[in-house]
Parts: C-alpha cells; structure tokens; sequence
C-alpha cells in the first residue's frame, strides 16, 4: 500500500520537481516562479522522507512564509501519511521561532508566557516613549520609528550595534532623527521589562539565542535532521 500512495505522489510529479522530491540528502534550492509546484515539492518531499526512508516527523522541521501555505502542507501531508503528520514541526518563521524560544525563553531572561506584540502595540508604545522623551512627535512618527527598529532587527543589528554605528547616526542626524538608537534601546528595554517580544523580536531573539547558547543549537541541530 505504502508503494503504491509512494507511486502516486511521485507521479504527480514533472522531472525536475520529481529530482527535487526524491534528492533527499544534502541542501537542495528550489527556483521557481509563482504557481509552479514549489510548495507541493516541498510538501511531497517530506512525505518521501517519512514514507521512504522511514524518518519520524519529530526529527522534521519545515519553515514558511505564510499560515496558509503551512496549513495546506499540513493537510496535504496529513492525506498521506495520517495522524502522524502532526508531530511535524511545520509553521511560519514566526510561529517556530516563538515555539522555540518559549521553551528557552529563560536563558534570554523572558518569561515562557511572554507577550507578543502586534504592529499596533509596538506603535502605541513608541509614540508613548517619545512623548516621554520630549520629542517632537512629527519627526518621531511611530510609523517611521517602527520600520526604522524593524529594518535593525531584520539585519540582526541590536541597539547597541545601532547606537556605535556612524553610518546609522550620521544617517539618523541628516534625518533630523539624531536620538532614533535612544529610541531604539528604551523601546528595547521597555519590552523586555513588560515580558514582550515583538514580531521582529521571535527571529533577532532567536538568532541571539543561538549565538548566545551554542549547546542550544546543537540540541536542534541534532533534532532536526531535516
């Protein structure tokens, strides 16, 4: 039976999706355009793993951008294989990453149950930190403030790496913005202090989790053979 839903997945599939399926070892990079199979391969991929060569879902981790990419996955897989699909560590990158660092969220100095903040909050938190701070409300906008801590975080750039960069604060001053890294850090501390992460926070803090705790990357890196 198995050889036969094994047949039929794999027949779904063109050549070069096929070789994408089947070359299970070693890094693989998929380029395609939009709508041209990309998730089935990744999806078909996984089930060669589980169904070929016998590899249990809990040494699985797979990464998307979206929850709806990852719930056709899921469903898609879960179609083939069963029940054991659920013990696949399958998401977005936000959602895996918030998975992880609630279960090693004390080496970071969080709490498990830390709260994640939306665009919104993050905002509101901002304009009361500027306000706090005497600025001038129409240079600091929030939004402005939020995409420029946002787009750090996104380059793995901590407020203090921020704060001791000439090209950011000569950048920041030729903006009229010259106290944008104060910003950055209370909004940081004040975070943290609240037992917050926000958006950006569950990949920077997960990067600086493994940066910071290299027994914890080897931990995953061991569990997740794919």
């Amino acid at each position: 039976m198995a050889s036969e839903v094994q047949a039929d997945y794999l027949n779904e599939l063109n050549p070069p999706q096929r070789e994408g399926v089947v070359n299970t070892e070693g890094p693989t990079m998929l380029i395609a355009g939009a709508g041209s199979g990309k998730t089935r391969v990744l999806t078909y991929r996984i089930v060669h793993l589980m169904r070929h060569h016998n590899v249990d879902p809990f040494n699985i981790m797979a990464l998307t951008f979206t929850n709806k990419a990852a719930r056709e996955m899921r469903d898609r897989i879960e179609k083939i294989v069963g029940n054991e699909a659920k013990n696949l560590y399958m998401g977005t990158f936000h959602s895996v990453f918030a998975r992880i660092l609630r279960s090693e969220a004390s080496k970071l100095g969080y709490p498990s149950n830390f709260t994640i903040y939306d665009t919104d909050d993050s905002k509101t938190l901002i304009k009361q930190i500027v306000k706090e701070k005497n600025l001038d409300d129409k240079l600091y906008k929030a939004n402005v403030v939020y995409n420029r801590i946002s787009a750090a975080k996104n380059r793995l750039v901590s407020w203090r790496d921020y704060i001791n960069n000439p090209i950011y604060a000569e950048d920041d001053a030729s903006n009229m913005r010259p106290e944008m890294g104060k910003l950055y850090q209370t909004y940081v501390t004040r975070c943290f202090n609240a037992g917050a992460m926000d958006f950006d926070d569950l990949l920077f803090n997960t990067n600086v989790l493994f940066q910071e705790h290299p027994d914890e990357l080897n931990k995953y890196q061991h569990r997740f053979h794919y």
